[in-house]
């Protein structure tokens, strides 16, 4: 009787060891006397920098004009982004594209033609767009093994790129000039970046699959047609169909303005916190938008190797690229200060454009991604290879526009 007690609490002790290890941790642990000390020393020094209340009126002023200036901005250009790419979708342009288009992934790329569709997909919405692509029986046939991972790397390239551009294109220079040319030059970088990045994935996976193992497909699908040859369409009549593309465009766009708003607020605004100064006068004031310099002072020692790849005009722009690594929203919330203020030309413009879409938050959305296509084991190489994409985006786009510069 003794012995059975004994090894029946031996089975709940490695059931609750089992379960710790799988997602819980001691309430009292190492690390959250760590963290704490982390935390507290975070905000000490900074408080004794700018001083405390001056620390807490600066987070709360920034987060206010983050939200009303540029999170406002970038939801009003998404619902108009959104609604225009459900008309697009719904009316059969984007299934032109992609039929004129598809012939040249292939060489491109070293993907199926049908890889098209998850670029447009992606590029009028945001990266996990392409998943919603991969679970469809009939787009997966198109790939061999070897290939499917890397619709993560190809979809992420191109996440978020209407809504970027369009963002970017909108701001005006200090002097009225206009940002389109480098904007267009900026996708151009982010599609050599995205070819880097895919082309990288794939010389991986071929190494693991080989380039003949086929895609074993479920058959549970909701979507039983080839979404190459056919495209479904709202019910109603043309103007019922209009209103509802516009509608729920729209509302796509309410929805990823209000998804961005943690993103912008808090990275952006400790992002600013330690990118800026004080003010004009060199004093602490609570105002929004002051800091402590530290990524300048960061950018300047990095300078030798930033200003040759990616021709930064300033120290402050590192921290563009490096917001973008968490969050694209984030990343172009920190843009239009920078140009106001003359801290970032059209260059810079460019290399910010090309980044911010290769880069579009693929550090968050990298895991659930290959975890959505049955990939988790290869996240890491997933983000390697896209590392050395976005690199290839931005070194790119800063030759390309310095060359365009000299040639007019």
């Amino acid at each position: 009787m003794k012995t059975k007690t004994i090894q029946t609490e031996n089975k709940q002790y490695k059931k609750i060891k089992n379960t710790i290890n799988k997602g819980y941790k001691n309430a009292i642990s190492l690390e959250g006397i760590i963290f704490s000390l982390l935390f507290i020393s975070f905000f000490l020094l900074l408080g004794q920098k700018i001083g405390g209340i001056n620390l807490i009126n600066t987070l709360i002023n920034t987060t206010y004009d983050l939200l009303t200036k540029t999170v406002f901005r970038i939801m009003a250009i998404a619902v108009l982004a959104g609604a225009i790419s459900e008309l697009l979708m719904e009316f059969g342009v984007v299934s032109i594209i992609n039929h004129i288009f598809s012939p040249l992934i292939g060489p491109i790329y070293g993907l199926p033609g049908a890889s098209i569709v998850g670029i447009l997909s992606s590029y009028l919405s945001d990266n996990p767009a392409i998943l919603a692509l991969a679970s469809n029986k009939h787009f997966k046939m198109y790939y061999k093994k070897y290939q499917l991972p890397a619709l993560t790397n190809i979809g992420t390239s191109f996440g978020m790129g209407a809504i970027v551009s369009v963002f970017i294109a909108s701001i005006n220079g200090p002097n009225g000039e206009s940002m389109i040319t480098p904007v267009i030059i900026g996708n151009i970088g982010a599609i050599i970046g995205s070819i880097v990045s895919t082309r990288l994935m794939l010389r991986e996976t071929t190494k693991i699959y080989g380039k003949e193992a086929t895609i074993q497909d479920d058959l549970d699908f909701d979507e039983t047609y080839d979404i190459l040859k056919y495209r479904k369409i709202r019910e109603g009549s043309l103007g019922q169909r209009i209103i509802s593309c516009l509608m729920d465009g729209g509302n796509m766009g309410v929805s990823m303005g209000i998804s961005i708003i943690p993103g912008v607020l808090i990275i952006c605004t400790f992002v600013m916190l330690l990118t800026n100064g004080p003010n004009s006068l060199g004093e602490y004031t609570g105002a929004a938008y002051e800091g402590v310099g530290l990524i300048p002072f960061i950018g300047e020692k990095l300078e030798f190797i930033l200003k040759p790849l990616f021709g930064f005009s300033s120290s402050q722009a590192i921290a563009v690229p490096l917001t973008a690594l968490g969050a694209a929203g984030a990343a172009i919330g920190l843009i239009p200060s920078m140009v106001s203020s003359g801290l970032a030309t059209g260059n810079d413009v460019a290399v910010f454009t090309a980044i911010c879409m290769c880069w579009s938050g693929y550090l968050s959305t990298h895991t659930a991604m290959m975890k959505s296509l049955g990939f988790q084991e290869l996240t890491g190489k997933a983000i390697k290879s896209h590392t050395i994409g976005g690199f290839a985006a931005g070194i790119s786009t800063n030759l390309i526009y310095k060359l365009f510069m000299t040639l007019i």
